[in-house]
């Protein structure tokens, strides 16, 4: 199968890194290709950030389309324009938040959540209650690093992030962990094993979950609210990316 990882911001850096995460969780008949748009943020940190993500976001999944792409992941942790994409998209549409959550769930009691800035908490906790997990998840915390200092090792993010671990282990009672950006993706193994839980990459859940509906021949349901867009005139910028 063909998997289009999308990560909504601009950062080639970062979109390589979730690249070679996807690829060491896809089976060996999936092929992985990451992209990136080439206009919005740098970074997604907030609501505001987001907005400016979705159309690049949603563009690049039109190209997937064109490019014969059998599923998709969206690889920000706020779910960015996930229930758009699967409008548009034939096949199946994960984004690596509801992935996590949905992870977490299956091998946890309580799981505790582990994001970038404090501003990233209300849309994750949005989230949770909108996907109905909100009771298995003990609390949303911030390490206080922005999303591109995950990129630069003399940031201290694994620091403050595995500081931030032992605190919901003792304070949340949380007996899995949730890490919520997908830069963190290559901290997961080792940041579990120093804390000797499940902490769970979305990036890895999203890549398993999105094989496994391929192979289970699911894909988006088109009888409801995820129905291809109503073709109609798009003016300005977007008139010949969404016509």
């Amino acid at each position: 199968m063909k998997l289009l990882i999308v990560n909504p911001n601009t950062s080639a850096g970062m979109t390589a890194r979730i690249g070679q995460a996807a690829r060491a969780a896809a089976g060996p008949g999936t092929e992985v290709v990451a992209v990136n748009p080439s206009s919005g943020p740098a970074s997604i940190e907030g609501y505001f950030d987001e907005a400016f993500a979705v159309p690049g976001m949603l563009e690049e999944i039109l190209k997937g389309e064109a490019a014969g792409m059998d599923a998709y992941v969206i690889a920000c942790f706020d779910d960015t324009g996930l229930e758009a994409a699967r409008c548009c998209a034939k096949g199946p549409v994960v984004a690596i938040g509801e992935a996590a959550f949905h992870l977490a769930s299956l091998i946890a009691h309580r799981f505790s959540v582990v994001t970038t800035l404090s501003r990233s908490i209300a849309p994750i906790e949005a989230n949770l209650m909108k996907y109905g997990l909100e009771r298995r998840c003990a609390r949303v915390r911030a390490c206080e690093v922005p999303v591109l200092a995950l990129e630069n090792p003399a940031s201290g993010a694994r620091g403050k992030l595995s500081g931030e671990i032992e605190r919901a282990k003792v304070e949340d009672g949380a007996d899995a962990i949730v890490l919520g950006c997908a830069g963190m993706a290559d901290l997961a193994a080792s940041l579990a094993r120093e804390h000797g839980l499940p902490v769970i990459d979305g990036v890895a859940a999203a890549v398993k979950l999105a094989e496994a509906l391929v192979g289970l021949g699911h894909a988006t349901s088109k009888l409801g609210p995820y129905a291809m867009p109503i073709p109609k005139h798009f003016a300005g910028k977007f008139a010949k990316t969404f016509e």
